[in-house]
């Protein structure tokens, strides 16, 4: 009796750990906080960052977004240039005192299409998101009420690139190619890569460079990324960010076992750590520069989820 009793209770105090670790964790930096991984940018940080300029180069981290361009269902993005009420051949003189030629441009896009950054309230689990708040609080349709992009400070920080395309000798990993911690602890050690807290990590898998413009069924189908084991790994860092040049930084599909995009919530939900999509790491990548300054500043528009950006490595 005595065992059955012992067996049960180790039972019911694994079911009950199980629980435990599934539940949302209060982060670390208050009930109350907003931007996460973020409050690691402070006046010391960004004057480390800006140590790693060296040579005074610079490169853009976005690639180029375009009209029709593959994206995750059912995001698209459509661009119209016009000249509205002004097609050239009216009489501006009277208005301008001039002859005014001009373009307007409007935009109808998903703004997770492209380089993006994920907030905080992008993915959460069982309702809830970073620092254990109900969605149903501040989803609305007009705008997040918490979480909203636009607060996000400047994201200044030491940038660090792991190339996992050199890693396994290719110049492109293949479509579902998933790799976890060990294949990045060998990646770091061979290109002397070390990461910080309030670093900004970035792979390079040459997917997007191979396959966006020869093959954009297949870019937009699947993709190689971490795994879910990958994405607690590099959470341990406390880095602001990670992101690779693929448009889901997680391995698709998801390798047997792991749950598809977990490391999102793994990431945003349990971490407060921001997740930089669609990056443009080829130039970095051929020219082996593997620590550098990183600089983004997003359009603020009050209450989005997400946002197209474009970052800067400067080094």
């Amino acid at each position: 009796m005595n065992i059955l009793r012992t067996m049960i209770f180790l039972g019911l105090s694994l079911v009950q750990g199980v629980a435990l670790a599934n539940e949302c964790r209060i982060s670390k930096w208050g009930a109350d906080d907003e931007i996460g991984g973020a409050n690691y940018v402070t006046p010391e940080q960004t004057l480390a960052a800006a140590q790693l300029v060296k040579k005074g180069q610079s490169h853009p981290l976005g690639i180029v977004v375009e009209t029709g361009m593959p994206a995750y269902p059912p995001r698209y993005v459509q661009l119209q240039v016009v000249q509205p009420g002004q097609q050239f051949d009216f009489d501006s003189s009277k208005t301008y005192g001039w002859a005014v030629s001009s373009n307007d441009d409007l935009v109808q896009m998903w703004l997770g299409v492209g380089p993006q950054l994920d907030g905080l309230g992008h993915m959460g689990e069982a309702g809830k998101f970073y620092n254990c708040q109900e969605g149903s609080e501040f989803s609305d349709i007009t705008g997040l009420t918490k979480f909203g992009t636009h607060q996000i400070p400047p994201m200044i920080g030491r940038g660090v690139l792991i190339d996992m395309a050199k890693h396994f000798g290719v110049t492109s990993l293949a479509a579902g190619q998933g790799f976890g911690s060990k294949d990045i602890k060998a990646a770091m050690k061979a290109q002397d890569v070390k990461i910080g807290e309030g670093d900004v990590v970035l792979f390079h898998t040459g997917y997007t460079d191979a396959t966006l413009k020869s093959d954009p069924e297949l870019w937009g189908a699947s993709i190689p990324g971490i795994t879910n084991e990958a994405a607690v790994f590099l959470a341990g860092f406390n880095p602001m960010a990670v992101g690779a040049d693929t448009w889901g930084v997680e391995v698709v599909p998801a390798i047997d076992g792991d749950k598809l995009f977990y490391g999102h919530v793994t990431f945003l939900a349990h971490n407060g750590i921001y997740v930089l999509e669609t990056m443009n790491t080829g130039r970095l990548a051929k020219e082996s520069v593997s620590e550098f300054m990183f600089v983004l500043g997003q359009a603020r528009i009050k209450g989005t989820v997400q946002m197209v950006i474009n970052p800067v490595a400067m080094w």
